[in-house]
């Protein structure tokens, strides 16, 4: 996709997409090529990470297991009130 620098302001660069520059979105300045300023046009590229989704999925799914074993295993000692 490719998007127009409209303007930078406070850090942020304003971009316009050129498919439809009604729609905006902005991305800290820092992310930007060096040297870019406005009116510069930017390929942008977003892809999905298949084999990092899986791996972060299946660290999560660790970890909920890892919890519900310990939940189940924990247990809470109740001392009678003495009245």
């Amino acid at each position: 996709m490719k998007a127009t620098i409209d303007r930078m302001e406070d850090g942020w660069a304003v971009l316009l997409l050129r498919a439809d520059e009604s729609i905006e979105f902005e991305l800290p300045v820092c992310m930007l090529p060096g040297g870019s300023g406005e009116g510069d046009i930017l390929d942008i590229d977003i892809s999905k990470d298949i084999e990092a989704t899986k791996v972060a999925t299946e660290r999560v799914s660790g970890l909920i297991e890892k919890l519900k074993k310990k939940n189940t295993t924990s247990s809470i000692i109740k001392k009678p009130s003495g009245k």
